[in-house]
């Protein structure tokens, strides 16, 4: 059944690490994930040190000035890229846990410059992964998604690579590091997303908005959900799952015209490597999915026949036919909770949205 008045703010915290007195690093972490992620961990939790690792030394300055060592004693700021393994190294002595979020994510940069993006999506993986091991990490996750589910452009096939590398890191941790993986969609308000895109084409006056295919559904999740949901899969990891979280979806035309119903929506064709509808759990994946209330999770094939099998309390297999696409969602988003969720998040585009 279809729940058209589904409430996007789903709780994703039931479950939740204690980090108070660990040690955190992030890679990747003054993106639009990784500040939301240190603002959350700081309001909740006394962590001994959090660390942010990435290699744009602006950012770090900028985002020094929101989260200051100062006034957060246990923050540091790491300059590095996931490229360098000795330096990733040297980050994660003494760390506990793992977030990573760095990658190269623009498609049409992706597809432009291909190696830059294997390098670091691929290597990169492997890179976290080998330093994890080295210096006795107890857990990391790292992010993924939807594109890496039956991937269509080289971004996608970089992170489908990321996601086994990460699955297959059991084999030689023997124990020592946990990891797993967390897949979800478009990310409201993200750079790149196509709501503050319309937002800023309203801002500018346009006299119409383009849409790529008038087909095209995505799966939406924001950013705070996103966080509780990493956080979640954080604490109740067992080894080598990839979670995806149960969110709900939208037409592309429909958010348009809740935005601005008084212009003409354009069709300019799909881009390459861009999909109509976003896929999180393929039907091939269904005899390996477990579904549980608020996610699914994709469990590791056994690599032996005596290897034991991962088992969710609360949860139960998918069918066989089972698949998770923003087209055949179950739970789609409505104007209202759009609109009020826009409101939040870009309150100084506010005055240009409809009542």
């Amino acid at each position: 059944m279809i729940s058209k008045g589904f409430d996007i703010i789903r709780n994703f915290g039931a479950q939740m690490p204690d980090l108070d007195g660990k040690e955190m690093l992030v890679t990747g972490g003054t993106g639009s994930f990784g500040k939301m992620f240190i603002q959350t961990v700081l309001e909740r939790y006394k962590p001994r040190r959090l660390i942010v690792f990435s290699r744009d030394e602006l950012k770090q300055s900028e985002m020094a000035q929101t989260f200051s060592p100062e006034q957060y004693p246990c923050m540091r700021y790491f300059i590095g890229d996931v490229r360098d393994r000795d330096r990733l190294e040297m980050a994660m002595r003494g760390v506990n846990y793992v977030i990573h979020a760095a990658a190269l994510k623009q498609v049409p940069a992706a597809e432009y410059n291909p190696m830059e993006c294997v390098r670091t999506n691929i290597g990169g993986a492997e890179n976290v992964v080998a330093a994890a091991i080295r210096c006795g990490v107890q857990k990391v996750v790292a992010l993924s998604t939807d594109k890496a589910a039956n991937p269509v452009n080289l971004y996608g096939a970089t992170k489908l690579a990321s996601d086994k590398i990460f699955v297959a890191a059991r084999h030689i941790a023997a124990g020592t590091t946990t990891f797993s993986v967390v897949r979800y969609g478009n990310v409201l308000g993200s750079r790149g997303s196509v709501v503050p895109f319309f937002l800023r084409l309203l801002e500018q006056g346009a006299d119409s908005l383009p849409i790529t295919d008038d087909r095209m559904t995505r799966f939406w999740i924001t950013l705070e959900q996103g966080v509780d949901f990493v956080l979640s899969s954080l604490a109740q990891m067992q080894g080598s799952e990839i979670y995806v979280p149960k969110i709900p979806s939208a037409k592309v035309t429909d958010v348009a015209s809740w935005l601005a119903p008084h212009l003409p929506q354009r069709l300019v064709g799909i881009r390459p490597g861009e999909k109509l509808h976003e896929a999180m759990l393929t039907v091939d994946d269904a005899r390996s999915t477990y579904e549980l209330e608020d996610r699914y999770v994709l469990l590791p094939a056994p690599v032996h026949s005596d290897s034991p099998r991962l088992e969710y309390v609360g949860g139960h297999p998918v069918s066989e036919d089972f698949s998770y696409t923003s087209d055949k969602n179950n739970e789609w988003l409505t104007r209202d909770v759009m609109l009020d969720l826009i409101r939040q998040k870009f309150p100084k585009y506010a005055g240009l949205l409809p009542s």
